[in-house]
């Protein structure tokens, strides 16, 4: 029931378009030697075509110079560091990046050739083997050892050195592979623009599974085409989209709004709240939320835990009055970690009981809307043997607005928001249709999706110096 994220296809790729003179100087050079390519494949007696490496944080693009001397409209080849990556992997990207070796024809009619290193190694081992001979080397060794070997090895080293250097990164080739990995280097490039201008966690752990998704896609297409992986493909860049649109959302309003909880995306992408530096380290499984099946119709059950039930990951969904961190974005609906429900800063005891309440009997990453506790309260009769509800989600909404907790903020539509507000078995009706607990169950799902790609892999922050959680038979 959410509204569909719909943004802009990503722009292409430009070579060098925070340098446009040294794209300027390499066309220049190719049309000067006559290494153009037509069509991908090379107009000269070039074995291949000369390509214009262009070195970025994440990779390099290669790019060819078209037959007409204007602008490429797509990479001949994409090349992609992994996460995380070594000296020496970085170093492998550079070696592989390096301008191509000039060669010479060892005859006007002959396609065999040599680098220049070579004939230079060749040239200089003339005159190491007159010196060794004129010290007392044999012949046979001397002319051999520099005349032959010490070219041949200096032919042939570059190409091995290739080799191992492939072993450290991930190349994709083909108009098909590479106008897909395309699209999401134009969103990585921006993930890494971000995060080189900002020390906020999101941003940065945005650029980190940004390149783990853009390794991901291009060993996907190293080996297979890009039809027999379309699934993962897709995937892939519905992620990398959600991790822009979210690092967007976070930046956008701390350059143009002072008012607290800045960060919190509107829907139908959520931002990840900030967490303690150093809290989160290591790289998890993305979690699944699914909310529960609604119990069978006519049958509403009343939470009878045990104190020895509590379940972990649950958490609580609570519509509020928005606010608007930036102009035209609206937040309407906020979701917490049920143990910030422990925080100091709330009434308390009033929100230790709303919690034991809330983490009883449940299942693990549930989403529990406030309006399934009023519920299940003897529909809300119940709440003043519980709590004051009211004082504990505006204190919570506080929290969250002053960043002492994770939250997903979000800016539902007003059917989703009234479907959530409603009870499990609640109908609301619209002008025509008819909305009932199997579209509260839809809208649910999604914000388990939303909530699943907001957290990353990590569980959301509940916050420091929590109380510890009331028996639940202290709450009923």
């Amino acid at each position: 029931m959410t509204e569909p994220l719909r943004p802009p296809p990503p722009a292409r790729l430009r070579p060098f378009a925070d340098n446009p003179a040294r794209w300027d100087a390499e066309r220049a050079y190719a049309l000067q030697e006559s290494r153009i390519a037509a069509d991908t494949a090379p107009s000269s007696a070039a074995d291949e075509p000369y390509l214009v490496h262009e070195r970025t944080g994440w990779g390099w693009l290669a790019w060819t110079v078209p037959a007409d001397g204007g602008m490429p409209e797509q990479p001949h080849q994409i090349g992609v560091l992994p996460p995380s990556a070594t000296w020496a992997d970085r170093l492998a990207a550079r070696w592989l990046t390096r301008r191509p070796a000039g060669r010479m024809a060892l005859h006007a009619t002959s396609r065999g050739s040599l680098r220049y290193s070579a004939v230079v190694v060749a040239v200089i081992g003339c005159f190491a083997a007159v010196d060794a001979i004129a010290r007392g080397v044999p012949l046979g060794i001397a002319v051999p050892v520099a005349l032959l070997a010490a070219p041949l090895l200096a032919d042939h080293l570059p190409d091995r050195l290739d080799m191992r250097a492939r072993r450290r990164v991930r190349i994709v080739q083909g108009a098909a592979a590479t106008g897909y990995l395309q699209r999401l280097a134009v969103l990585q490039t921006g993930l890494l623009k971000a995060a080189s201008g900002t020390d906020r966690y999101e941003v940065r752990r945005s650029a980190e599974i940004g390149q783990q998704l853009l390794w991901d896609a291009a060993d996907l297409l190293q080996t297979q085409d890009t039809r027999s992986v379309s699934p993962q493909l897709i995937a892939g860049e519905k992620l990398m989209l959600q991790l822009a649109h979210q690092v967007a959302q976070i930046l956008t309003p701390a350059t143009g709004d002072n008012t607290p909880g800045g960060n919190h995306a509107t829907t139908p992408v959520p931002a990840t709240i900030p967490c303690p530096a150093g809290a989160r380290t290591t790289t998890r499984p993305l979690p699944h939320h699914t909310p529960p099946p609604p119990p069978q119709k006519g049958i509403f059950p009343m939470p009878q835990p045990d104190p020895g039930q509590a379940v972990p990951n649950v958490y609580l969904l609570f519509a509020h009055e928005p606010y608007y961190p930036a102009p035209a974005r609206e937040i309407n609906t906020t979701v917490v970690s049920a143990d910030s429900l422990l925080h100091p800063r709330l009434p308390q005891p009033d929100g230790a009981r709303i919690h034991a309440l809330l983490t009883h009997a449940r299942q693990q990453g549930e989403i529990v809307p406030l309006s399934t506790l009023t519920h299940e309260l003897d529909g809300g009769s119940r709440w003043k043997e519980v709590g004051d509800w009211e004082a504990v989600t505006e204190s919570l909404l506080q929290l969250v607005r002053d960043r002492d907790c994770d939250a997903l903020s979000l800016g539902l539509p007003e059917l989703s928001r009234a479907l959530l507000c409603a009870a499990p078995h609640t109908e609301v009706r619209a002008v025509g249709p008819i909305y009932g607990p199997t579209d509260r169950t839809e809208v649910l799902a999604q914000v388990g999706r939303q909530l699943a790609w907001a957290e990353a892999g990590f569980p959301l922050w509940p916050g420091d110096n929590l109380l510890p959680p009331v028996n639940c038979a202290d709450a009923s």
